[in-house]
């Protein structure tokens, strides 16, 4: 569908748009050029990118999950969403491996009819499942298994979704019934999945009515409600060949994860390429303004605290670190916690604080991001001897991602926070809600962050 809307995109424009008098206006409209799509070849770079990778944007948005508890609005915004995304991979993309100037006409028609169709097709695949959904023969068959009146309960608070797709077709209780029991329910109701509810059930049952569902290739699904997890989403995944139950507090391996790898990468190579002018600027001042190297390094806790080395333009005098702590005892410390933020740095000479002011110092962090160590959205990492000196467990979680240039807190306020926990907290709702379409949401707010200047001291 999407490489129909730029075909029929391409087709507008050279038939509607220049080639039309008129006089002849509905003849040729409905007599089909072949001049009418010469330009599709000159779209073919774009279509390489927008055809393949609308779909799985699409899937990381959600936009094929829920579909019968979702309204129309919510439909629209998720692929508004993705175009969204989409679009920043295209202009990516076309400064990276510098593509040809594209018809603004055919990108903009040809994103509108993309979004009518998928639409369209949504709609009607909504109003497909609610047909089926009134015919029981239509509804999967299920056994519920459980003990006393947990099968009762669970299926009572069962979402629509589901109730759309499945029907209980018989209940079974291992620890009254056998395993004979289930294989004779498996045969009358030819159920395609048998639910297991293991509250109050005994393990050994439970693993032989698993085994009769193993040998008549029935699935086996087990609810994982004896772990009450407050943060942590439980999954399934293998270590070996050993089935493990996972409780992860951090986004998992997704493509959403791979998109945001591959952002990260080409945004960071295309961003050094645009912002060299201002490499060059920085290296000449700061070579004017202090003696010293132009580049700082310095170890900062990376993922789960691995040590890694960031670099930044050096803003402050040659021995700035041997100098720390008699410059926390002489102006104090601005921020509570284990982090040391001061205004007017005695440290910071005075090219560099245009430098911080006007966020150039952050620009070789881009050269971490290529290298893998950090994102271009992500808590903002800590100096080693601050990692060290972090007190509560759960402010070490913010640094169970990768970290990044920018995050909600740059955003928000950047040194407007003295509280270390308040930093924190805004982290943790990053990690907590993240999703693509955020970290983009991020990066274009960043922008006028930057450039007005807004909490950069």
């Amino acid at each position: 569908m999407v490489f129909l809307s730029f075909w029929l995109a391409v087709y507008l424009r050279n038939v509607l748009f220049e080639r039309l008098s008129p006089s002849g206006l509905l003849g040729r409209f409905f007599d089909l050029p072949k001049s009418a799509l010469d330009g599709l070849g000159a779209v073919a770079h774009l279509l390489y990118i927008v055809v393949p990778f609308t779909p799985l944007v699409l899937e990381m948005s959600g936009f094929y999950q829920s579909r019968m508890r979702k309204g129309f609005v919510r439909s629209v915004g998720e692929i508004v969403r993705a175009l969204v995304v989409i679009a920043l991979l295209v202009s990516v993309a076309a400064v990276v491996l510098q593509f040809p100037s594209t018809s603004r006409v055919v990108l903009f028609v040809g994103i509108v009819i993309s979004m009518v169709l998928l639409i369209l097709r949504e709609r009607l695949t909504l109003l497909v499942h609610l047909r089926l959904a009134d015919r029981e023969e239509s509804r999967s068959p299920l056994i519920l298994a459980g003990t006393g009146e947990h099968p009762g309960r669970y299926w009572t608070n069962i979402d629509d979704e589901t109730l759309a797709r499945w029907r209980v077709a018989a209940e079974f209780d291992p620890n009254v019934q056998g395993p004979d029991d289930l294989e004779r329910l498996l045969r009358e109701t030819s159920a395609h999945r048998v639910v297991f509810l293991p509250d109050g059930m005994d393990f050994s049952k439970l693993a032989s009515s698993i085994e009769r569902c193993e040998l008549q290739g029935v699935e086996a699904w087990i609810a994982a409600s004896f772990i009450q997890a407050r943060i942590a989403q439980p999954t399934f995944d293998y270590m070996g060949d050993r089935a493990m139950l996972v409780l992860r507090s951090t986004p998992a391996l997704s493509w959403a994860l791979l998109g945001k790898g591959l952002i990260d990468w080409l945004g960071a190579a295309a961003l050094i390429v645009v912002t060299s002018p201002l490499w060059l600027v920085a290296a000449i001042g700061i070579k004017f303004g202090s003696s010293g190297p132009v580049f700082f390094q310095q170890w900062r806790g990376g993922r789960y605290g691995k040590p890694y080395q960031m670099w930044k333009f050096r803003t402050m005098v040659v021995d700035a670190e041997a100098k720390l702590a008699e410059v926390k005892e002489g102006a104090g410390n601005q921020m509570n916690g284990p982090v040391f933020k001061l205004d007017h740095d005695p440290r910071v000479f005075k090219f560099g604080n245009w430098l911080r002011k006007m966020s150039i110092d952050e620009l070789p962090q881009l050269i971490n991001v290529v290298l893998g160590e950090m994102s271009l959205v992500g808590p903002r990492p800590l100096p080693m001897y601050e990692v060290q000196a972090i007190e509560k467990s759960e402010h070490r979680r913010r640094m169970s991602v990768k970290p990044g240039i920018t995050c909600i807190w740059q955003v928000r306020g950047r040194n407007m926070i003295t509280e270390f926990d308040d930093w924190v907290r805004l982290d943790l709702e990053y990690i907590d809600n993240w999703s693509l379409w955020l970290d983009c949401v991020l990066l274009v707010q960043t922008v006028p962050a930057v450039l007005l200047r807004r909490g950069a001291k």
